[in-house]
């Protein structure tokens, strides 16, 4: 399996950086903004507790949220989150390629659209297609 490198860092240095750390030496200007606009909402502070909870617990749940803008830390790799896209919950499993980016960016609103034939009525030739 190859090593994979981030931040010029393989996975397993990256998830024992703090949180405050990697958010100011290595996300992104656009993750720090977001990361501290974010993180005085109490939604997300919640996100936070839970995953502390799932990890101090060893136990492999998924963390069920409507935090679509959290950026992904490195301390959740390998956590399962069951992030919602308007409908449902979408299982999103964290890779450390995943690290600095938002849970929404996994969890896809809108599905490709699919088009069939003209329905009964649509065009004039139609009025003579039988039903049945």
């Amino acid at each position: 399996m190859a090593k994979i490198d981030i931040y010029g860092k393989d996975s397993e240095q990256l998830s024992e950086l703090g949180d405050e750390e990697f958010i100011s030496k290595y996300a992104k200007s656009r993750a720090r903004r977001s990361y501290k606009r974010i993180s005085e909402n109490v939604s997300y502070r919640k996100l936070v507790e839970k995953v502390k909870k799932v990890k101090s617990s060893g136990k492999g749940g998924v963390i069920k949220t409507h935090v679509r803008e959290a950026v992904i830390l490195p301390s959740w790799i390998g956590l399962k989150f069951g992030v919602h896209n308007g409908k449902e919950f979408v299982n999103v499993q964290i890779s450390p390629l995943m690290v600095g980016r938002r849970l929404g960016d996994f969890a896809h609103t809108t599905k490709r659209v699919q088009h069939s034939g003209p329905g009964v009525g649509a065009t004039r030739g139609s009025k003579f297609v039988p039903l049945k």
